[in-house]
């Protein structure tokens, strides 16, 4: 077997072998917590590959252009396209009676929701996963604006037995996301 010296040249290289040894950590059962930041900010990154030259974190302050926001898109799109193959790769792996994702919870997300106003607030998130049979899929929520994030990781941390009131800037209400709240 071929072995890479140091990090793979290609991003598409870089992110699926990160995500491999995430499906490996959590095969092995090794951890069953990782956090992975695809596109880091102020990244100089650019994606040649897909014919956009220019750095992800300049095409994010958009300017409402349609052509900036066309390749934001298609970056965007290619992060989660990417992310899907970690999460077919743990559907895929047995765990107890079900997957490792049945028995997971998965948050992917921005820290911006419009990266050209560096707007915090409204964030788009995804939650994933089964939870171990705590978390009610199939849904779209929205929730009142200006919901701190925090809230939903106060829920993550009850749904796991770590039962908090409240963290950062968080009110402690966001409880509609379990299936057995």
């Amino acid at each position: 077997m071929e072995h890479p010296a140091g990090v793979p040249a290609k991003f598409d290289d870089y992110a699926k072998l990160m995500y491999d040894l995430i499906a490996l950590a959590y095969q092995g059962d090794i951890t069953r917590i990782f956090t992975f930041m695809i596109g880091r900010e102020q990244s100089g990154r650019t994606f040649p590959e897909m014919g956009i030259p220019d750095a992800h974190h300049a095409i994010s302050h958009h300017q409402n252009d349609p052509v900036k926001l066309g390749k934001l898109a298609k970056v965007n799109t290619y992060h989660i396209t990417l992310f899907t193959r970690l999460l077919e790769k743990l559907k895929a792996t047995p765990d107890g009676d079900g997957s490792v994702l049945d028995n997971s919870i998965m948050i992917y997300g921005s820290g911006m929701s419009n990266g050209n106003a560096h707007d915090p607030k409204n964030l788009p998130i995804i939650v994933l996963g089964g939870g171990s049979g705590h978390l009610k899929g199939g849904r779209h929520i929205q929730y009142p604006k200006d919901t701190p994030l925090a809230n939903l990781h106060v829920t993550v941390l009850d749904m796991l037995g770590l039962h908090v009131e409240r963290m950062g800037d968080s009110t402690g209400e966001f409880k509609e996301l379990s299936g057995i709240a």
